[in-house]
């Protein structure tokens, strides 16, 4: 597939190499091409551009911003190169402020999430939350002790999860689909509960599980 990340942070860097290292094309999306020099030199294959070039060239978007400027980058970005495509995305409504015992702070209210937010705002795009509870040292290909780890996934379009489902099985994940876009409000604050032991006891090194009977 052609795939556009949309943020190059670590975590738009680590799916982007991802991505190019199952066989997929890659462009990366960024507001300053200077800050991707290095990693461009790593990764020659992977175009570098602004956010509307990665989202133009993709065929499946993925969304890897602050989530304080999540809709600034979809609407820079384009919403005429963002219609009818799957984004996957990877953002928490966290807040600039420092967190509270360690929990981080969000910026959304009880009963919302930041995706139904940016759903709502780009009704034609396709969104999957995807990505957005662990780390991203963990994102591609994980290996862990106890198995695959689970992906909670979520949004309204069946075949953009079923999408979003082949890519994780590509990256090493299992994925557990919570439903449409109002799943998010639990599936965001995961990554509270994920950065917590971080923040508290400097620990990083693990992912969630979901298991059955």
């Amino acid at each position: 597939m052609k795939i556009g990340v949309i943020g190059s942070g670590d975590v738009g860097k680590t799916l982007a190499a991802g991505f190019l290292k199952h066989g997929h094309d890659v462009a990366i999306g960024t507001r300053d091409t200077n800050k991707l020099a290095a990693f461009q030199g790593e990764h020659p294959a992977i175009q570098v551009g602004d956010f509307a070039l990665a989202a133009a060239f993709g065929d499946v978007l993925v969304l890897a911003v602050k989530g304080t400027v999540a809709a600034e980058a979809l609407r820079l970005a384009g919403s005429d190169k963002l219609a009818g495509k799957v984004v996957l995305d990877a953002t928490n409504p966290i807040a600039d402020l420092p967190p509270e015992g360690g929990v981080l702070r969000f910026f959304t209210i009880e009963g919302e999430s930041l995706m139904e937010r940016l759903q709502a705002d780009f009704p034609h795009v396709r969104f999957v939350k995807a990505f957005s509870c662990v780390g991203n040292p963990f994102m591609v290909n994980p290996a862990f002790p106890g198995g695959p780890p689970t992906m909670f996934i979520c949004g309204n379009d069946e075949p953009a999860k079923e999408s979003t489902r082949a890519i994780l099985d590509q990256f090493g994940w299992e994925t557990a689909d919570m439903g449409d876009v109002r799943a998010a409000r639990a599936i965001e604050p995961l990554c509270q509960l994920w950065c917590l032991p971080g923040f508290r006891h400097n620990q990083w090194t693990h992912a969630f599980k979901l298991l059955r009977v």
